[in-house]
């Protein structure tokens, strides 16, 4: 297996990391990444098998779990209970519940708000040069997500910084000033999540806190403490990734000049927005049983991570992938994962995406950057810092 030496954090690489993914690639599907002295799978195929293969999951082997530092046992007290972070029975199970309460009607019900949502929104918009994020792609999905679940709207600042802090905990490089923040962070989102699941439980409402709490299956239902966890999981996943996107998709449409093409096929243009500059470039893996990769043997306790933004531009898998075409033929982007991790929230974020892209250029025809994007150093996220915009 081949090596290769690259600070995730070094300032070019944050900005365009693809020229990178493109010399890894080159040195075949799967090589060991030295700053994180971990095998990564950078090729589609390699990718794809290591988030499908019930070989490999997400949580520890008993004998290898990683000793959790005092200072961050409130973070991962909460991580114990995220189906995220499990794997069969118990992942089977919470994925299970909470598909029965976050159903693809619910969520399609929810197209008409979004629309109104995003015109609201940009009825409010400042005069003059502003930051998109903050003013659209940040508001839109924690308002929706909160509505969805049910928590007031106006506790979407709290969610979004608290979010923010969480996910840190994610990011190459992170220092133990951002670990406190985490912790503080989920403390308090603890805090409220508990008090209001309580208010919850004693007058149910149409939101899905309350479907949650009555979910059941085989007369199994979520504890408290898998409640709030799940909970806390979808109101951070159910934006985090999606703010990225629409800040990436917007500055890419502007740059490739692709705004038509949205307009005319929202569908397919946000397909190749997610994976032509997906929101998450890296998962990993650890391995249960021996196993083979892309020809490389794999043993029990091994981590392996998934380059899914690599994967995304394997030109084995899709044709001229470093070209921006929102009219290619349909291929799987992994921009959501594979395999029985795939996004639960994955239909929300592309109707999200679906509505609120067009409608921006719609209501915006000469949108224009204002300065040059710039992406924020957050590895293994990929987003930008800001997105300075004004009126054509």
């Amino acid at each position: 297996m081949q090596s290769f030496r690259q600070n995730p954090t070094a300032p070019a690489f944050v900005q365009d990391p693809y020229p990178a993914y493109e010399a890894m690639r080159s040195l075949g599907p799967v090589l060991r990444w030295e700053d994180y002295d971990m095998p990564v799978a950078v090729g589609y195929a390699a990718t794809s098998d290591i988030l499908k293969n019930r070989a490999l999951g997400r949580e520890a082997p008993p004998e290898f779990a990683p000793q959790i530092p005092a200072h961050l046992a409130p973070f991962y007290a909460v991580e114990a209970h995220s189906m995220l972070e499990l794997e069969a029975p118990r992942h089977t199970r919470l994925r299970g519940l909470v598909l029965r309460a976050f159903t693809s009607r619910r969520i399609a019900g929810m197209g008409a708000e979004i629309d109104a949502l995003c015109h609201d929104l940009i009825d409010r918009f400042p005069a003059g040069e502003f930051d998109l994020l903050p003013h659209y792609a940040q508001k839109i999905p924690v308002i929706v997500i909160a509505r969805l679940l049910g928590v007031p709207e106006e506790m979407a600042e709290d969610l979004l910084a608290w979010s923010n802090a969480m996910v840190g905990m994610y990011q190459a490089g992170r220092t133990r000033a951002d670990e406190d923040r985490a912790v503080s962070a989920t403390e308090a989102f603890v805090a409220f999540m508990r008090g209001y699941v309580d208010t919850r439980r004693a007058h149910p409402g149409d939101d899905l806190i309350s479907e949650l709490i009555a979910a059941e299956m085989d007369g199994d239902r979520l504890s408290e403490d898998e409640l709030i966890t799940t909970c806390i999981l979808l109101l951070n996943a159910g934006h985090e990734a999606t703010v990225h996107t629409m800040g990436n998709g917007v500055a890419t449409l502007i740059g490739q000049h692709a705004v038509d093409a949205l307009i005319a096929d929202p569908v397919n243009t946000v397909e190749e927005i997610l994976r032509f500059d997906p929101p998450l470039h890296m998962f990993t893996r650890w391995v249960y049983a021996d196993v083979e990769i892309a020809g490389h043997r794999f043993r029990r306790g091994d981590q392996v991570a998934a380059l899914l933004a690599a994967a995304n531009r394997d030109p084995d898998r899709f044709d001229a992938p470093a070209m921006f075409r929102p009219d290619r033929a349909a291929g799987q982007n992994l921009s959501f994962g594979a395999g029985p991790h795939f996004c639960v929230g994955a239909p929300l974020a592309r109707l999200e995406l679906q509505i609120a892209l067009p409608i921006l250029f719609q209501r915006m025809p000469g949108l224009a950057l204002a300065e040059t994007p710039r992406y924020a150093d957050v590895y293994h996220f990929h987003g930008l810092k800001s997105l300075m915009v004004r009126a054509g």
